[in-house]
């Protein structure tokens, strides 16, 4: 149950992730996304961004979520 949840919250990172990439119209469908997927991940990316510094222009703070998510996933699997 766990692991799914985990899963599933992985996924909204990727989908805030692929978001970012594209210019989004406001209003539009794809910036209500976008406002959902900040909503639900900035609780985590926010304070893991402020305590990990950027590699040149690269927020690795998606990247170390993904990372814990699987490992966690790992452990108690």
């Amino acid at each position: 149950m766990i692991c799914t949840l985990l899963n599933l919250y992985v996924i909204v990172v990727f989908a805030r992730i692929l978001l970012s990439w594209f210019p989004l119209q406001e209003g539009g469908v794809g910036a209500q996304l976008f406002s959902v997927t900040y909503t639900l991940t900035e609780p985590v990316l926010g304070p893991l961004r402020r305590s990990i510094p950027a590699v040149g222009v690269f927020d690795l703070s998606p990247l170390v979520v993904i990372f814990g998510a699987r490992l966690l996933c790992m452990m108690i699997g």
